[in-house]
């Protein structure tokens, strides 16, 4: 489906001589999610559209906590980034997502015959990164498998996937679509747990958003920003390879087998969409059960570190208008 050109690019590029400074933070180093917003800046989208934007990379502060500062105009946040800012009460708005579909899984080495069902996780080792939401996640599917959410945590981060390989760990988390498709380059043998299967939710994932406010003072702006971004994902959507090829040019990537191989398994898996479903378009019930499913495992807490109640529903929490059906 094609986004309506919109007037208000003219408009906007008319207001100037020179083009709008516009910012957007990422959520993690430059990889295949981000694809949309450097086709539309590569491809020109966003000068046409009398835009000047500036991608800023990954920092240690997070992108929502960025945002939510006004620090930038625009944020490109994981879906438990966007919602635990949210439901701390950041005057955010999301207005984009980018995967369809659950990119996440549960990986464990195929040759370990300990492990055939999430059941078996119990008293196993896992390679962890830090956050709440890991445990909820492993213990639902453990639990809803007839399991008792039993299981030894040893935090990692990005070394998870080296100890798994070794063996040193039992399991660990990962994205189907980079760090599924690397393991696959280097030739490891490792099987998966999809979250779905097991009583978790299945979220989008990949948010966009901008400062609630901003959606008032900067309509113009907002609707123009997100429509050649939009633009972008589409283009990559219709053509992965030439998308993976663009960034490739721009980023530094040692294996850029890797970013071919992302774009292949996210144009494959219709992840960025199957083909009826609009590119960027939000689902409001999926978006409300997986943030009800953070609310009531406990995930979601508050400034003083209490979990927060369920609000009773999260309608408010995202904003599509600027798009056209």
């Amino acid at each position: 489906m094609k986004f309506a050109a919109l007037t208000l690019t003219a408009c906007l590029a008319s207001q100037t001589a020179h083009a709008v400074e516009v910012s957007i933070a990422l959520d993690w180093t430059l990889n295949t999610n981000h694809v949309g917003l450097i086709v539309a800046r590569e491809n020109g989208y966003f000068a046409d559209a009398g835009l000047e934007v500036d991608i800023l990379p990954y920092s240690d502060t997070a992108s929502t906590a960025l945002l939510a500062a006004g620090a930038v105009d625009f944020a490109y946040m994981t879906a438990l980034g966007f919602m635990s800012a949210k439901a701390s009460g950041a005057e955010i708005t999301a207005l984009w997502v980018t995967m369809q579909r659950e990119a996440g899984r549960l990986v464990y080495n195929t040759d370990n015959t300990a492990i055939s069902r999430p059941a078996d996780l119990e008293g196993k080792t896992y390679a962890g990164f830090g956050s709440a939401w890991e445990d909820a996640l492993i213990s639902t599917m453990i639990e809803n498998d007839g399991g008792t959410a039993d299981y030894d945590t040893v935090t990692l981060g990005t070394g998870a996937y080296e100890a798994l390989a070794n063996g040193a760990v039992d399991f660990t988390l990962e994205v189907a679509t980079w760090e599924g498709v690397n393991s696959e380059l280097l030739g490891r043998e490792q099987s998966h747990f999809d979250y779905a299967d097991y009583g978790v939710p299945e979220p989008q994932g990949g948010y966009i958003g901008a400062q609630t406010k901003m959606l008032l003072s900067d309509t113009d702006m907002v609707k123009a920003f997100m429509a050649a971004t939009a633009k972008g994902y589409e283009w990559a959507a219709e053509n992965p390879q030439a998308a993976a090829d663009i960034l490739i040019k721009v980023g530094d990537f040692p294996n850029q087998d890797l970013v071919r191989g992302s774009m292949q398994v996210i144009n494959e898996g219709n992840y960025l969409t199957d083909g009826t479903t609009q590119v960027g378009r939000i689902d409001g019930q999926r978006m409300e059960d997986m943030a009800k499913f953070l609310f009531e495992s406990g995930v979601l807490k508050g400034a003083d570190g209490h979990a927060l109640a369920w609000p009773g529903t999260v309608s408010g929490w995202f904003d599509q208008s600027w798009m056209a059906d």
